[in-house]
C-alpha cells in the first residue's frame, strides 16, 4: 500500500505525520486490497480564522475509489473525523462483500426445492376434493341474523331468508338496522 501525505499551506510536523500513520494503520484492519492512500491537508484562513481540510483518497483494487473530505478548526479533530468516515465507508464495502445472506434468487429457489417433486404434490392436490356447504345458501330467519349482527363487529350480513330471497341486513349510522 502506497501512502502519500501532502500539506498545502502547512508544514507537516512529525506529530502530524505520526497521527496520520496511525489513522492509515486503522484502515488496514478491514483486509481490503488498498492500492494507495493519498492524504492532503490544507490550511485556509477566512476572516482571520484558521480552518483545516483533510482529504483522504483511498484507491481499492477492483472496487473504485473512496474520497473523504473533512473540515474543522482543529487539525487533529479533522483527521480523526475523516478517519472515522473512511473506516465507515470501508466497513460498508467489506460487509457487502462478506455478507453471506446475499445469494441469488434462482439459487435460493433451487435450494428450497431440493428433494421435492412438484409434480407429485400437484397430482395429490388434484385428486382430493372436499365438498363444503356454505352458510350463505341455508335459509335463515331475520331475527337470528339480527342477533348475530348485534353481537359481532360486522357492518352487514348477506343471507337467504325462508322465502328464498337473498337479503342484506345492515347497521345504519343512527344505530338502527336496515333490511334489503
Amino acid at each position: 500500500m502506497n501512502v502519500s501525505i501532502t500539506g498545502r499551506h502547512l508544514e507537516l510536523t512529525d506529530a502530524i505525520k505520526a497521527h496520520l500513520n496511525a489513522a492509515v494503520e486503522s484502515l488496514s484492519k478491514f483486509n481490503m486490497d488498498i492500492i494507495s492512500i493519498n492524504i492532503v491537508i490544507d490550511q485556509m484562513q477566512r476572516r482571520n480564522k484558521e480552518h483545516f481540510t483533510v482529504e483522504f483518497t483511498i484507491n481499492l483494487a477492483g472496487k473504485g475509489t473512496v474520497v473523504i473530505k473533512q473540515k474543522d478548526e482543529d487539525l487533529y479533530a479533522a483527521i480523526d473525523m475523516a478517519t472515522e468516515r473512511a473506516q465507515k465507508a470501508l466497513r460498508r464495502i467489506h460487509d457487502k462483500e462478506t455478507d453471506h445472506q446475499n445469494i441469488g434468487l434462482n439459487a435460493a429457489k433451487a435450494e428450497a426445492n431440493e428433494g421435492i417433486n412438484l409434480q407429485e404434490i400437484k397430482m395429490a392436490e388434484e385428486d382430493e376434493i372436499i365438498p363444503v356447504e356454505l352458510d350463505l345458501y341455508k335459509p335463515r330467519e331475520v331475527e337470528d341474523v339480527l342477533e348475530e349482527l348485534k353481537n359481532s363487529d360486522k357492518m352487514f350480513e348477506i343471507f337467504i331468508d325462508n322465502a328464498g330471497k337473498t337479503r342484506v341486513l345492515y347497521k345504519r349510522n343512527d344505530g338502527k338496522f336496515g333490511l334489503y
